[in-house]
């Protein structure tokens, strides 16, 4: 059996979310022989200052080379990686590869997939788990093939969502959790000389199951609609909490227009008369009339203001009477 000292890692990577597996790796003793992430970023007024990511931070200090390719398909690039003579990929929170690079180590690339496959396949699978009011989901390890998520599946983990969690909570858990099925999908990997068992992902979807996808979030994505039950919007809100924020439109009796951004809202057993998107107040409660209830709001931020606790926000108003939003 190989040792796990001996099995050259390439690491690719971007994100916090990643730098959780890495460390793992490298501190368990694992030989990652380099880091694949994305360039630095452009951050600052005038787009001067260049913000390197988490993963590579965490790489340069523990002085792992660093490779940072603009394109994938860029022969340098693809020469400078196949130079480390990688014996195996890990990918987490990274971004589609082609098949030059997926398909370069001998034992393949796997991913480290924020959610139960063939389950929300796609960009933001915590975010879309949560908007979706699910009760579970979890991480996923699968080989990469040339469409998107869709590669055979070696291991799994699950993980409860509370009702009470936000993105963040559900996150940092994926973040942990995905740690401890990249060293467990490796150690299988070594146990097997390079070989492991994995199945297709069609295998695995009970006949008439729906599959939820997970796209890509925008702004637009993240307008709350009122006009639902507040359960809905309670998990729409959850969902998009801390980052990257449920907003909406406060409109003023006398029809002034401001974006409200809502990071926290809980839900109550009161019913109303009163139109979808009446704000109403009550003893510090600020709350908003859904499709079949009242929704309280706890954390809310109007533009150009910082976030603050839905009691705050009232000190700020001396009469909300007549205000609605949507």
């Amino acid at each position: 059996m190989m040792k796990k000292e001996d099995l050259r890692i390439v690491f690719m990577g971007t994100p916090e979310f990643a730098v959780g597996t890495l460390q793992r790796l490298v501190e368990g003793g694992y030989r990652v022989v380099a880091v694949v992430t994305q360039p630095d970023k452009p951050v600052g007024r005038h787009q001067d200052t260049l913000q390197p990511s988490q993963v590579k931070l965490y790489a340069q200090a523990k002085g792992l080379p660093v490779l940072q390719p603009v394109k994938m398909k860029d022969p340098e690039f693809v020469e400078q990686l196949r130079s480390f003579q990688a014996d195996l990929q890990v990918v987490v929170a990274f971004r589609m590869l082609p098949e030059v690079v997926w398909a370069m180590p001998r034992f393949g690339t796997f991913n480290v997939h924020a959610a139960l496959l063939p389950q929300y396949r796609g960009a933001a699978p915590i975010n879309w788990a949560v908007i979706n009011g699910e009760t579970q989901t979890g991480v996923t390890t699968f080989f990469l093939d040339h469409d998107i998520d869709t590669g055979r599946i070696i291991m799994q983990k699950p993980f409860e969502i509370e009702d009470d969690f936000n993105v963040e909570n559900v996150y940092d858990g994926l973040m942990e959790l995905g740690a401890e099925i990249a060293v467990e999908t490796i150690d299988r990997i070594l146990d097997g000389d390079g070989k492991v068992e994995s199945l297709p992902q069609e295998e695995m979807i009970p006949v008439g199951t729906e599959l939820h996808p997970a796209p890509k979030i925008f702004k637009e994505t993240c307008e709350i609609n009122w006009n639902q039950e507040a359960k809905k919007v309670y998990d729409f809100i959850r969902g998009l909490s801390p980052y990257p924020g449920a907003w909406t439109t406060l409109v003023s009796p006398e029809g002034k227009e401001t974006v409200l951004k809502v990071y926290a809202a809980s839900k109550t057993e009161d019913i109303t008369k009163e139109p979808v998107g009446q704000l109403l107040t009550a003893k510090n409660r600020l709350m908003v009339a859904t499709g079949d209830g009242l929704l309280n709001l706890e954390e809310v931020q109007l533009a150009g203001k910082k976030r603050m606790k839905a009691a705050d926000f009232l000190n700020g108003f001396r009469d909300l009477t007549g205000y609605r939003v949507r």
